[in-house]
């Protein structure tokens, strides 16, 4: 006689290693709580974000992704933390084969929001999580992919976004929930995956650990 499989236990909570609040606001809207799981002062989280020659921006945002989890994975450990699922996630824009990262300063923004300009690009976003420190660190990765096309901008319109602060710390120089919003005209994809956490994908790997959506 054959007996239907016991259903996994929910997780009380998760670590979210990533400073995004938009991220935060994501999984509390589907019912995850978490608690952050941020670098130390000793930790060079930048480093890890740094573009390898030649790499294409999947492979980029997903091996971003992975070593950020690697390194949450460690800080937990470290700080004797009691066990949880730990979710990390990163997202990089790209025009072709170009990866357009976090500017460096206003006319890094500017040039970044310039390439846009009038174009489609993707917005390239990897989550994976790992189910705590004590387990194997085999970590599960997906990728979602969105086609977003921006209408051309005029260089006004730039020097006012960029004055606004809204494009830095943003893949891209802008976010999707600021007044860009305005200046999109077609989205192909997912609207949270272009803000920095795919709900759907987010919802299926957190599913395999016991969640309920």
């Amino acid at each position: 006689m054959s007996t239907a499989p016991e259903a996994l236990a929910v997780p009380d909570f998760l670590y979210l290693a990533s400073q995004s609040p938009r991220r935060r606001q994501l999984l509390a809207q589907i019912g995850v709580r978490h608690e952050l799981l941020l670098p130390g002062a000793d930790e060079d989280s930048e480093a890890l974000e740094a573009v390898q020659p030649g790499e294409e921006p999947a492979d980029y945002v997903q091996r971003v992704t992975l070593a950020k989890l690697a390194a949450a994975r460690m800080r937990l450990l470290s700080r004797g933390l009691p066990a949880a699922p730990i979710l990390c996630a990163d997202t990089t824009v790209a025009v072709d084969s170009r990866i357009l990262g976090k500017p460096t300063d206003d006319e890094h923004a500017a040039l970044l929001l310039q390439a846009l300009s009038g174009r489609t690009h993707r917005v390239l976003t990897a989550v994976a999580v790992s189910e705590g420190p004590h387990a194997a660190f085999q970590p599960t990765c997906v990728l979602h992919i969105s086609s977003v096309r921006m209408r051309v901008l005029q260089a006004d319109e730039i020097v006012r976004y960029v004055a606004s602060g809204e494009a830095h710390g943003k893949a891209g120089a802008y976010a999707i929930q600021s007044q860009a919003a305005a200046w999109i005209e077609h989205i192909e994809g997912s609207h949270s995956g272009i803000m920095g956490l795919p709900l759907f994908e987010t919802a299926q790997l957190l599913g395999s650990l016991g969640w309920q959506f």
